[in-house]
């Protein structure tokens, strides 16, 4: 792709004389402040309101490429923001008029973490082309050309920009020669040029001009180098890599560079303004972008973010930017934040365990949940997720070294591995796509897309999209922004009396917000996880009662006498109402309380379903008799589904959550007794 016409100023030492500026070599520069970096550094908490406020001044800078799209930020979108991700793409594109915009794309697996159907990867990538995407930065994490196929050719057909992707990693099996064979693989499918994807900061200043000097005389089409700051060599290799050959390099503002991000352009772009490579960017631009996203930070990165600048351990277990900092936010929801260091080895055991396939999405969910869950649990591979079953199976491609048979047998038991394309057996997905949404919650073809390759958080955010603005409760990510100030926050004083009523078991610091109410969606969750059927909440002279029709009655009371001359605190009444004789009826099916002498306790946090499709029937049903290790319900964890066993032989007796109710550690799910 060509590169845009330069800007107004350079940063860096300027060329001595127009001779020597005409001798310049361009220096392509990708942006990833917009996608990786705040990937890196804020669990992808960027909102597109944030992007909208800059992208006029980063769209001058003279990029080569942005890239803004892509990898988690789908996800995230829907799931914790609660934006449409392709609305995001539409507002970019609108105002970036002058440079490419550029996503990352995870082969088969699309912006999710499985294989879809070839119909889906064709329609995704259309849509994408058609509102706004030039460049399709395409990898598979197992480097399996066979998962690339279909999105290469997408892209081709839908006149986009295939790049092709190695994803760097460091092993017994992982030779030049091993990367050679696979850059030349995917030159056959049609690649217009080639991105070395170093996604955990390992990739050696030595090992990039030897790798890049052999790609470019067996290869030939452009390269281009994607490296984490993580260990601290990322700015040396750019320098060796385009010593040696390649053209371009990925880069972030200053502000948003560093640690488990991209090295910082300020700093790329300086240092090859003193050799005979030029970048040619508006410093007085860089300047501004630098300024705007460090104010920015203190209000978006999240609190379990790393502190540290440079991690050696990264050349150990390899855990990428990307995966590093949700690694961290993983165990801190878990309340295991000081099991990290036992984490990260386990990462290197288990990587070992599946044939050490590189660390990017998916794989790295996939090795690096089955840790946490090895970590969690306290013994290792007690606890399963289906991602690492279908791994083993070959369901996500070939694991560049061989898994041991005895390994197999132990995740798989005496099932065999597949031997073909994973797609091959998709059926298309598209012709019934739609079936069992609601048509009203779909705008645009675009939601079924998002649909088919994010159900649950799509629908979420489908139901969250259709209510009126002023109905709708708080987006997760505000959730945790302002639980992370409360826990930061001085303790209030004590109020004079109980906050909360001890039969509804409402803690006064699950309200977020108790000087104005903000935050009120989280605390309704909360009363409906007891199933009351009216509350108030209680401040001063104010009440605000809610009922589980969804209604709100606010009034003026008067206070009480104890009140007059003690501090003010929230209280949670519980409104005395029969419960009706449908919900008695009912507790057969469903029983809250945990007063049983058996329980199936959650292995992890997370959110409890009963099976792991909601169109399917659940595993097991209340009478049943079920076997020790036979499946029972599902813990939705570190976007994996893990299947939860029964621990002996035994009868169902109750379910003590429902479907989508969040769950902790150790927390009784299911009633059994022993048979």
């Amino acid at each position: 792709m060509a590169q845009k016409t330069a800007p107004k100023k350079k940063a860096g030492k300027a060329a001595t004389s127009k001779e020597d500026a005409l001798h310049k070599i361009p220096l392509r520069i990708t942006d990833t402040t917009l996608r990786d970096a705040h990937q890196s550094l804020w669990a992808t908490r960027m909102r597109t309101e944030d992007i909208l406020r800059i992208i006029d001044t980063v769209d001058n800078v003279g990029y080569y490429s942005l890239e803004v799209w892509g990898g988690a930020t789908f996800d995230v979108c829907l799931r914790f923001l609660h934006e449409n991700p392709w609305e995001r793409l539409r507002q970019i594109k609108a105002k970036a008029k002058k440079t490419p915009l550029q996503m990352l794309l995870r082969g088969q697996n699309l912006v999710g973490y499985r294989n879809y159907a070839d119909d889906v990867v064709d329609k995704f990538i259309a849509l994408s082309c058609e509102n706004g995407i030039d460049i399709f930065r395409v990898f598979d994490a197992l480097n399996d050309t066979r998962n690339l196929e279909a999105a290469v050719k997408a892209v081709k057909r839908h006149g986009g920009h295939a790049q092709g992707v190695l994803a760097y990693t460091i092993s017994p099996v992982h030779t030049v020669e091993k990367y050679v064979q696979h850059a030349k693989d995917q030159l056959a499918l049609g690649i217009d040029s080639l991105c070395i994807k170093d996604m955990a900061g390992i990739l050696t200043p030595i090992a990039t001009e030897a790798l890049v000097k052999a790609l470019v005389k067996e290869v030939g089409i452009p390269i281009q180098i994607h490296c984490h700051s993580t260990s601290g060599m990322a700015t040396a290799t750019y320098v060796e890599g385009v010593r040696a050959g390649a053209g371009a390099i990925d880069c972030a503002i200053s502000s948003m560079a560093g640690s488990t991000a991209q090295p910082p352009v300020e700093t790329l772009s300086a240092i090859f303004s003193e050799t005979n490579y030029s970048a040619n960017l508006d410093i007085e631009a860089l300047q501004k972008i630098a300024k705007y996203f460090e104010e920015l930070t203190p209000k978006r990165r999240q609190k379990s973010a790393p502190t540290n600048s440079i991690d050696p351990g990264i050349l150990i277990h390899q855990i990428p930017g990307g995966m590093i900092s949700n690694f961290r936010s993983q165990l801190d929801a878990q309340g295991a934040l000081d099991k990290l260091p036992e984490a990260q080895e386990e990462v290197t055991r288990v990587r070992k365990d599946l044939g050490y396939p590189p660390l990017v999405t998916p794989t790295s969910q996939i090795v690096g949940t089955q840790a946490v869950m090895n970590v969690i649990v306290g013994e290792r591979y007690k606890v399963v997720p289906n991602e690492v079953k279908d791994y083993v199976r070959g369901m996500y491609g070939r694991s560049p070294a061989p898994i041991t048979p005895e390994f197999t047998k132990q995740i798989l038991g005496d099932e065999k591995p597949i031997d073909y394309r994973p797609a091959d057996k998709i059926k298309p997905m598209l012709p019934n796509a739609a079936e069992g949404i609601d048509p009203d919650l779909i705008e645009k073809e675009e939601d079924i897309i998002s649909y088919c390759i994010l159900p649950d958080a799509a629908m979420k955010y489908f139901k969250w999209r259709k209510l009126p603005v002023d109905q709708r409760p708080p987006i997760p990510a505000d959730l945790e922004m302002e639980k992370a100030k409360q826990a930061s926050a001085p303790a209030p004083a004590k109020a004079s009396g109980p906050a909360v009523s001890a039969k509804t078991n409402l803690k006064a610091d699950q309200i977020v917000h108790p000087e104005d109410y903000k935050g009120i969606g989280h605390l309704i969750k909360c009363a409906a996880g007891i199933q009351l059927n009216e509350f108030s909440i209680r401040k001063g002279s104010f009440d605000l009662t809610f009922s589980s029709d969804g209604n709100t009655k606010p009034g003026l009371r008067k206070p009480l006498p104890e009140e007059m001359n003690e501090p003010e605190a929230p209280v949670i009444e519980e409104v005395v109402e029969e419960p009706p004789k449908e919900v008695e009826m009912k507790k057969d099916i469903t029983e809250k309380n945990t007063d049983y002498s058996h329980t199936i306790n959650a292995p992890l946090g997370g959110t409890f379903y009963s099976s792991a499709n909601p169109s399917n029937p659940p595993l097991v049903k209340i009478g049943d008799e079920v076997k020790k290790g036979q499946k029972v319900c599902i813990v939705e964890a570190m976007k994996l589904f893990n299947e939860i066993e029964a621990t002996t032989d035994a009868k169902i007796l109750a379910f003590l959550v429902t479907d989508g109710d969040t769950v902790t550690k150790d927390q009784p799910i299911i009633a059994f007794e022993p048979v």
